[in-house]
């Protein structure tokens, strides 16, 4: 026991000594995670009612494109500092974790760019624009260490948060009427620029979560995700957001949709491990069950386009942003809070439904245009349990947040 708390702390030798830390402004993850739940419960049962017809906003105009932009790059950058904050001063020694007052600040300034997407049409675009930017752009500062690596061990993650933040400047450039591109193309090719950094995410949280549960069961074996399928994954993925920004109308469109698909399926094969077996155990199929909504998003996309008579290409994209993506969320907040918190990595009845109920809701939104007569009330169930995940992690985990690690280590 004192072995593995030695080990834990070798990750918090260069933790800052400021005094009267409270608990959730103790590391990174905490303080993103508790604005963060409750952030996209509200948000999407709000959306679910104007999907619906049930409201409307009458403060936004152009209500889809900013609904997209607001599901994709505000909860991606939440994503992505929570996700940073916690792991790069595990992977590079030396590097001062973000706790304090530091932490509040950048946590505030998600906050206010939350807040200038909902009045948008009163604050303007340029006010979103600097705060949601400015977000990013420091993100990118805090991972130029990954980026500067002299052996690049984790230079990917920082270079795809990099091509975020352009296309990100393009969306907002093309809303100002300084580029003539299509902004709803544009998040296209944003969609396809966060699969890629959730696939490069994935590859580290696998490594985590997999040996760190191997090593609670008792299993004497090491998974490793090794780069060449998540590489293969990442080149389809790009290929096809970029020639379908391109030549969205080109059947070869459609196959490299289903090579993509496929691709994506072909990474979960590592969990098949030569010595034991672990595909019973339930983080294996929360993991696995993003790369599944993943693939099936693209296969049904590459199976839309080579078929004319089907017209519900956005519609299966859902299985992308709100089944692989959302997925994605959930999972990794369950593995860093366990984690992170001083915890073993457990799973219950609770992780189970919201695992669950992200992919009951990602059907029934993805499936919409076959069942057309009940679209409204598709739109707003499947938003409301596409939400409940979000209010099971505020009733469950939220008391981890509050609280100091339950090993005694900082952070």
């Amino acid at each position: 026991m004192e072995q593995e708390k030695l080990h834990a702390t070798n990750h918090y030798l260069y933790y800052p000594d400021e005094k009267n830390v409270p608990p959730y402004l103790a590391y990174g993850f905490r303080p993103i995670f508790l604005v963060f739940a409750p952030y996209v419960l509200i948000s999407m049962v709000l959306w679910g009612l104007v999907w619906s017809g049930a409201i409307n906003i009458p403060f936004m105009n152009d209500t889809l494109t900013w609904h997209i932009y607001e599901m994709l790059f505000g909860l991606i950058t939440a994503g992505t500092l929570a996700f940073l904050a916690t792991g790069l001063p595990e992977l590079f020694p030396g590097l001062i974790p973000l706790i304090g007052k530091k932490l509040k600040y950048i946590v505030i300034l998600w906050v206010l760019g939350r807040i200038s997407f909902w009045f948008i049409d009163i604050t303007g675009i340029y006010l979103t624009a600097v705060l949601n930017l400015g977000m990013l752009g420091w993100i990118i500062w805090f991972a130029r260490h990954a980026v500067l690596d002299r052996l690049q061990r984790h230079a990917s993650i920082g270079y795809a948060s990099l091509a975020l933040f352009f296309i990100e400047v393009w969306f907002f450039a093309s809303k100002l009427g300084f580029v003539n591109t299509d902004s709803f193309a544009i998040l296209k090719i944003a969609t396809g620029a966060i699969v890629v950094l959730i696939l490069l995410a994935l590859r580290r949280v696998n490594m985590e979560a997999i040996n760190e549960l191997m090593e609670d069961k008792g299993i004497d074996d090491v998974f490793l995700s090794r780069p060449p399928k998540t590489n293969l994954a990442i080149f389809s993925v790009i290929v096809f957001t970029i020639v379908e920004f391109l030549y969205p109308n080109n059947s070869a469109l459609g196959w490299i949709g289903l090579a993509s698909g496929a691709a994506i399926l072909g990474i979960t094969s590592e969990y098949k491990l030569e010595e034991k077996f672990i595909l019973n155990q339930p983080y294996v199929i929360y993991l696995g069950f993003i790369y599944i909504l993943l693939a099936l998003g693209y296969f049904l996309m590459g199976w839309d386009i080579l078929n004319p008579n089907i017209d519900a290409l956005n519609h299966f994209r859902h299985f992308i942003t709100a089944g692989g993506i959302g997925l994605s969320y959930v999972v990794i907040m369950l593995i860093i809070t366990w984690i992170h918190t001083g915890r073993h990595l457990t799973s219950n009845i609770y992780t189970h439904l919201m695992v669950a109920l992200i992919i009951i809701a990602t059907f029934m939104r993805g499936l919409v245009p076959f069942y057309e007569e009940y679209a409204s009330e598709l739109y707003l169930y499947s938003s409301i349990i596409w939400s409940i995940p979000f209010a099971i992690y505020i009733k469950e985990f939220f008391k981890f947040l509050l609280a100091p690690r339950a090993d005694g280590i900082k952070g």
